[in-house]
């Protein structure tokens, strides 16, 4: 008996704990904190570490337009943060929902929560540009997302800076669980825009096809 008891109140002790470690990593967000005081520091140990690079420093390979603004430049996402939602164009034609979610050439997004807050845009993102395929914050690893391709993008894939560590990505989950099931809904990031990883694809190709000069980032109340 006393046997069988330890062996129960040590498998419970082991439940236990693996609860609270599943508690802690589901507790953890899924980005960088990008008004945090150390961001640069954490900017570049995901540079150097957890990034796959996709920084353009030459002219773009593409370029229409010179000294663009807002809706002239090639590439255009406009972000609602009253409605939580987000619009796309590449050369005028609105990019669709990639998600399959929305029909109406709306894409869901979330800004930053109370405390949080995602700052009004109305620029080009920073150059050199700062865009990755894959992004994975070391400082609060929240899981990847993977893709149809069954590769990992980091847990915020496909992300474009803007300034800092502010920026446009994917987030994780799917489309009836985890944060991508929260698009569109209330402001639930630390800062960063988030889209369905499918559209942030779409919005990182376009950037880095066309360049940082060539893109314009609105994000408004």
């Amino acid at each position: 008996m006393k046997i069988q008891f330890l062996m129960l109140t040590l498998t419970a002790a082991f439940a236990f704990s693996a609860h609270a470690k599943m508690t802690s990593a589901s507790a953890m967000v899924d980005e960088l904190v990008p008004n945090a005081v150390n961001i640069e520091e954490v900017l570049l140990e995901n540079d150097l570490l957890n990034a796959d690079s996709r920084i353009l420093v030459e002219e773009p390979k593409q370029s229409t337009i010179q000294d663009c603004f807002r809706d002239t430049c090639p590439v255009y996402i406009e972000v609602d943060k009253a409605r939580q939602r987000a619009t796309l164009r590449v050369n005028g034609q609105i990019v669709m929902d990639k998600s399959g979610i929305l029909k109406d050439g709306e894409l869901r997004a979330t800004t930053g929560m109370e405390g949080h807050g995602t700052p009004n845009f109305d620029r080009h993102p920073e150059s050199p540009l700062r865009a990755y395929t894959k992004y994975s914050s070391s400082k609060y690893p929240g899981g990847d997302w993977v893709g149809p391709d069954k590769k990992a993008y980091g847990n915020m894939p496909f992300v474009v800076f803007i300034r800092g560590g502010f920026g446009v990505h994917g987030t994780t989950g799917g489309n009836d669980w985890g944060n991508i099931s929260k698009l569109g809904t209330v402001p639930l990031s630390h800062g960063c825009i988030r889209i369905h990883p499918l559209n942030a694809k779409a919005f990182n190709q376009a950037v880095t096809t066309y360049g940082a000069s060539n893109t314009w980032i609105y994000v408004h109340e």
